[in-house]
C-alpha cells in the first residue's frame, strides 16, 4: 500500500489518543490514529473497553442486587422484594452494551473531524515513520507529528502470573458466574472497587494488602468510612500480608497460611505500556518507568509528544484527555501548556471518596497555616433521605486570605461533586465564595456550602 502522510499520527485509541485526533481534527489538521485490536485494544483503549467504564456498569449492578437482597431480609423503606437473584451473564451482556454505545460513539466523532483511523499494531521506525500491521497488510505512515499514548497495562506478579484462576482486572469484569471465594490481592482503589462489588454479588471476598493500611494514597479520615463498610459486606481484610502464590485450594500466603479461592483477583496497579510500539528506536528520555515530558507534553524529541499513562502518576483518564487537547493546540499553532494542579480523583468505592488539591497535612507540610474544617453527611438532609449518612466534606484553606487548597469528600455519589470541587480551585475560590453561593436544598452539596462556613466559624446546621 502507498505511504500515507500527515500532519499528527496518534498511537492509541484511549481516552488521551482519541481526544488529541478528535481536537486536532476540529483544528483542522491532517490526522491519522492508529488502535490496535485485542485484549483491552479497540477506541476508547482500556478506560471504556476494560477499566473506568464497564467496572462502573458492574459497580453498579452489584449495588442494584445487594439493595434488592436488603430490602428481601430487612425492608426498611417498606418494599418487600422476594429472593432476589442475579444473572451475571446477563449483566455483562448489558455491560457491554454500554461498552458498544460508547465505543462507536468515538469512532462516529473521529469520522465526524476527518480522522483517518487504522487497526494494528504499531510499530515506529522513527521519530517521524511508523508501520501498522493491518489486516490487508503493512502500512507506512508518515507525520510531522508524533503524539504517543499508549497507556498502561496491569502490573503482574512473578509469584501470580495471569492465567488459570489468577485473574487482572479485565477478566475480573466478564466473569460467567460469580465466584464463590474470591482472593483480591491488593488494597488500592481497583481492588477495592471490585472486591466490594463482588461482595455485594454473593462473593465471599478477602482482601490481600502488603501494606498496613487500606487505599494508602488517601488520608485515614477518608478511609475510615470505606473499612467500616468493608466490615459490614463481610470482606475480610488482611493487611501487612503478603502473597507468595497459588495452593492446592486457592492463595498462598507468606509465612505458611492460605485462603480458599477460587478466583484470585491481582489489582496491585497498572504500569506504563512502554513495549510493543518500537520505543526502543526513538531517541526519549525516561523518568523511571515513564516517558519524561516538559510542561506541553513535549518529550526529549522534537515534535514527539506523549500523554495519558505512559507519562507518569496520577494516570487518570480525564488528566490524559486534557492533555491531549494541550498538545493538539499546540500542534496548531497555540501558545498552550498542561496544568496538572488540579485533577480531581474518584475512587468508586462504598461509600465514594472524591479529592482535588491538598489535603490538611500535604498543606501542612508545604508550609501553610490553613483553615480546615468538615461537614458531616449525619447532619444533610439529602443524605439521610437517601439512607446514606456515613461521611463528610472537607474544605482545606489558607489561614491568612482564606484561599481554597483542597476539598475532599467521602460518602454515596459524592463522585458527583468532583466537578465542583474542581471548579473552585481553578477559579481562585476563597471560603467566602463558596459560603456566599446559594446551594440548592436538599442536595449533597449543601455540605460543600457548611464545611466553608464551618471555616469560618460561620455554621448553620452544625
Amino acid at each position: 500500500m502507498a505511504d500515507i502522510n500527515a500532519k499528527v499520527l496518534v498511537i492509541g485509541g484511549g481516552p488521551g489518543g482519541y481526544v488529541t485526533a478528535i481536537r486536532a481534527g476540529q483544528l483542522g489538521l491532517d490526522t491519522v490514529l492508529v488502535e490496535q485490536n485485542g485484549k483491552g485494544g479497540g477506541l476508547g483503549g482500556t478506560c471504556l473497553n476494560v477499566g473506568c467504564i464497564p467496572s462502573k456498569a458492574l459497580i453498579h449492578a452489584a449495588d442494584a442486587f445487594h439493595h434488592a437482597v436488603e430490602q428481601s431480609r430487612t425492608q426498611p423503606l417498606g418494599i418487600k422484594v422476594e429472593r432476589p437473584t442475579i444473572d451475571l451473564l446477563r449483566t455483562v451482556e448489558w455491560k457491554d452494551g454500554v461498552v458498544g454505545r460508547l465505543t462507536s460513539g468515538v469512532g462516529a466523532l473521529l469520522k465526524r473531524h476527518r480522522v483517518k483511523i487504522l487497526q494494528g499494531r504499531a510499530e515506529m521506525v522513527d521519530g517521524k515513520s511508523c508501520r501498522i500491521e493491518t489486516d490487508t497488510g503493512p502500512q507506512v505512515v508518515r507525520a510531522e507529528h508524533v503524539v504517543l499514548a499508549t497507556g498502561s497495562v496491569p502490573a503482574a506478579l512473578t509469584n501470580l502470573p495471569f492465567a488459570g484462576k489468577v485473574i487482572s482486572s479485565t477478566e475480573a469484569l466478564s466473569l460467567a458466574k460469580v465466584p464463590e471465594r474470591l482472593a483480591v490481592v491488593g488494597a488500592g482503589y481497583i481492588g477495592l472497587e471490585l472486591g466490594m462489588a463482588y461482595a455485594k454479588l454473593g462473593s465471599k471476598v478477602t482482601v490481600i494488602e502488603a501494606l498496613d493500611r487500606i487505599l494508602p494514597v488517601y488520608d485515614a479520615e477518608l478511609v475510615r468510612p470505606v473499612a467500616r463498610r468493608l466490615k459490614a459486606l463481610g470482606v475480610d481484610v488482611l493487611l501487612s500480608t503478603r502473597a507468595a502464590g497459588l495452593s492446592d485450594n486457592g492463595l498462598a500466603l507468606e509465612g505458611g497460611r492460605s485462603i480458599a479461592a477460587d478466583k484470585v483477583l491481582v489489582a496491585t496497579g497498572r504500569r506504563a505500556r512502554l513495549e510493543g510500539f518500537g520505543l526502543e528506536r526513538l531517541d526519549l528520555t525516561l523518568n523511571g518507568p515513564f516517558v519524561q515530558i516538559d510542561e506541553r507534553c513535549a518529550t526529549s524529541m522534537r515534535n514527539v509528544w506523549a500523554v495519558g499513562d505512559l507519562t507518569g502518576e496520577p494516570m487518570l483518564a480525564h488528566r490524559a484527555m486534557a492533555q491531549g487537547v494541550v498538545v493538539a493546540e499546540i500542534i496548531a499553532g497555540h501558545r498552550r501548556v498542561f496544568d496538572g494542579g488540579v485533577i480531581p480523583a474518584v475512587c468508586f468505592t462504598d461509600p465514594e471518596i472524591v479529592t482535588v488539591g491538598l489535603s490538611p497535612e500535604e498543606a501542612r507540610k508545604a508550609g501553610r497555616e490553613v483553615l480546615t474544617a468538615q461537614f458531616p453527611f449525619q447532619a444533610n438532609g439529602r443524605a439521610l433521605s437517601m439512607a446514606a449518612e456515613d461521611g463528610f466534606v472537607r474544605v482545606t484553606a489558607r489561614a491568612d486570605n482564606h484561599l481554597v487548597l483542597g476539598i475532599a469528600a467521602v460518602g454515596a455519589g459524592v463522585s458527583e461533586l468532583a466537578g465542583a470541587f474542581g471548579l473552585a480551585l481553578e477559579m481562585g475560590a476563597r471560603l467566602e465564595d463558596i459560603g456566599g453561593t446559594i446551594h440548592a436544598h436538599p442536595t449533597l452539596g449543601e455540605a460543600f456550602h457548611e464545611a466553608s462556613l464551618r471555616a469560618l466559624g460561620e455554621a448553620l446546621h452544625i
